[in-house]
Protein backbone atom coordinates (compact mmCIF):
# COMPACT_ATOMS: atom_id res chain seq x y z
CA UNK A 1 0.00 0.00 0.00
CA UNK A 2 1.53 3.64 -1.19
CA UNK A 3 2.17 5.88 2.27
CA UNK A 4 -0.70 8.72 2.33
CA UNK A 5 -4.11 9.68 3.33
CA UNK A 6 -6.59 10.74 1.26
CA UNK A 7 -9.65 10.97 3.83
CA UNK A 8 -10.10 11.60 7.36
CA UNK A 9 -13.43 11.17 8.00
CA UNK A 10 -14.78 12.67 11.06
CA UNK A 11 -18.53 12.09 12.27
CA UNK A 12 -19.97 15.18 13.46
CA UNK A 13 -23.40 15.50 15.51
CA UNK A 14 -24.47 18.32 13.25
CA UNK A 15 -23.41 18.84 9.22
CA UNK A 16 -25.14 22.28 9.40
CA UNK A 17 -23.23 23.42 12.45
CA UNK A 18 -19.72 22.06 11.33
CA UNK A 19 -20.29 23.99 7.79
CA UNK A 20 -21.19 27.43 10.12
CA UNK A 21 -17.73 26.93 11.67
CA UNK A 22 -15.26 25.66 8.92
CA UNK A 23 -17.35 27.22 5.78
CA UNK A 24 -18.81 30.42 7.29
CA UNK A 25 -16.37 30.87 10.01
CA UNK A 26 -12.89 30.11 8.71
CA UNK A 27 -14.10 30.85 5.40
CA UNK A 28 -12.76 26.91 4.29
CA UNK A 29 -14.28 25.96 0.93
CA UNK A 30 -16.17 22.94 0.32
CA UNK A 31 -15.30 20.49 -2.20
CA UNK A 32 -18.60 18.18 -1.82
CA UNK A 33 -21.40 19.37 0.53
CA UNK A 34 -24.84 16.91 1.02
CA UNK A 35 -27.50 16.86 3.67
CA UNK A 36 -24.90 14.07 5.22
CA UNK A 37 -22.00 14.94 4.73
CA UNK A 38 -19.25 18.30 4.09
CA UNK A 39 -15.99 17.63 2.76
CA UNK A 40 -13.12 20.08 2.25
CA UNK A 41 -9.93 19.78 0.60
CA UNK A 42 -7.21 20.21 3.26
CA UNK A 43 -3.92 19.35 1.58
CA UNK A 44 -2.80 18.71 -1.89
CA UNK A 45 -5.56 14.88 -2.60
CA UNK A 46 -6.18 15.39 1.02
CA UNK A 47 -9.82 15.76 2.09
CA UNK A 48 -11.68 16.35 5.41
CA UNK A 49 -14.78 14.80 5.43
CA UNK A 50 -17.57 15.74 8.25
CA UNK A 51 -20.23 13.32 7.97
CA UNK A 52 -23.31 12.95 10.18
CA UNK A 53 -23.02 10.28 12.91
CA UNK A 54 -26.10 8.68 11.34
CA UNK A 55 -24.66 8.15 7.92
CA UNK A 56 -21.21 7.39 9.49
CA UNK A 57 -22.95 4.46 11.54
CA UNK A 58 -24.62 3.07 8.88
CA UNK A 59 -21.46 2.66 6.40
CA UNK A 60 -19.37 1.54 9.08
CA UNK A 61 -21.68 -1.00 10.90
CA UNK A 62 -21.24 0.54 14.39
CA UNK A 63 -21.71 4.07 16.07
CA UNK A 64 -18.48 6.00 17.00
CA UNK A 65 -17.15 6.15 20.51
CA UNK A 66 -18.23 9.24 22.64
CA UNK A 67 -16.06 11.81 24.55
CA UNK A 68 -12.85 12.87 24.34
CA UNK A 69 -11.47 11.88 21.00
CA UNK A 70 -7.79 10.83 21.34
CA UNK A 71 -6.62 11.95 18.24
CA UNK A 72 -5.43 15.81 16.93
CA UNK A 73 -5.53 17.55 13.76
CA UNK A 74 -2.63 19.62 13.54
CA UNK A 75 -2.37 23.13 11.32
CA UNK A 76 0.92 23.97 11.46
CA UNK A 77 1.89 27.73 10.58
CA UNK A 78 5.61 29.54 10.21
CA UNK A 79 5.38 32.33 13.03
CA UNK A 80 4.10 32.41 16.11
CA UNK A 81 1.81 35.31 15.33
CA UNK A 82 -0.08 33.54 13.10
CA UNK A 83 -0.57 30.68 15.84
CA UNK A 84 -1.92 33.30 17.66
CA UNK A 85 -4.10 34.93 14.86
CA UNK A 86 -5.52 31.18 14.17
CA UNK A 87 -6.47 30.85 18.10
CA UNK A 88 -8.06 34.57 18.48
CA UNK A 89 -10.03 33.51 15.33
CA UNK A 90 -11.71 30.32 16.54
CA UNK A 91 -12.13 31.81 19.98
CA UNK A 92 -14.06 34.86 18.29
CA UNK A 93 -16.16 31.31 16.63
CA UNK A 94 -17.19 29.97 20.38
CA UNK A 95 -14.84 27.15 20.20
CA UNK A 96 -12.74 26.75 23.62
CA UNK A 97 -9.12 27.69 23.05
CA UNK A 98 -6.33 26.65 24.97
CA UNK A 99 -3.56 29.45 24.54
CA UNK A 100 -0.23 28.52 22.74
CA UNK A 101 2.77 28.30 24.76
CA UNK A 102 6.27 27.30 23.64
CA UNK A 103 6.42 23.63 23.88
CA UNK A 104 9.81 20.86 25.47
CA UNK A 105 10.05 19.60 22.21
CA UNK A 106 10.80 23.18 20.80
CA UNK A 107 7.69 24.41 18.86
CA UNK A 108 5.35 26.86 19.90
CA UNK A 109 1.65 25.81 20.34
CA UNK A 110 -1.99 25.94 21.29
CA UNK A 111 -5.66 23.94 20.64
CA UNK A 112 -9.04 24.74 20.27
CA UNK A 113 -11.96 22.10 19.84
CA UNK A 114 -14.64 22.33 16.83
CA UNK A 115 -18.21 22.09 17.43
CA UNK A 116 -17.95 18.24 17.92
CA UNK A 117 -15.16 18.62 20.16
CA UNK A 118 -12.36 17.56 17.84
CA UNK A 119 -8.80 18.87 18.90
CA UNK A 120 -6.89 21.15 16.65
CA UNK A 121 -3.33 21.66 17.57
CA UNK A 122 -2.20 25.52 15.54
CA UNK A 123 1.77 24.82 15.48
CA UNK A 124 5.01 26.37 14.74
CA UNK A 125 7.11 22.89 14.46
CA UNK A 126 11.25 23.97 14.36
CA UNK A 127 13.19 22.26 12.39
CA UNK A 128 13.09 19.50 9.05
CA UNK A 129 9.82 18.57 10.26
CA UNK A 130 8.34 22.00 10.15
CA UNK A 131 9.50 23.00 6.73
CA UNK A 132 8.12 19.59 5.49
CA UNK A 133 4.38 20.21 6.58
CA UNK A 134 4.24 23.86 5.34
CA UNK A 135 3.36 24.34 1.85
CA UNK A 136 6.00 26.19 -0.54
CA UNK A 137 6.62 29.81 -0.38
Amino acid sequence: MEQRVSFITLAVADVAASRRFYVDGLGWQPIFEGEEVLMLPVADRVILSLWSVEGFTAEIGEAPASGIAPITLAHNLATEAEVDAVLAEAATLGATVSPATRRDWGGYSGYFTDPDGFRWEIAVNPGETGAFVLPPT
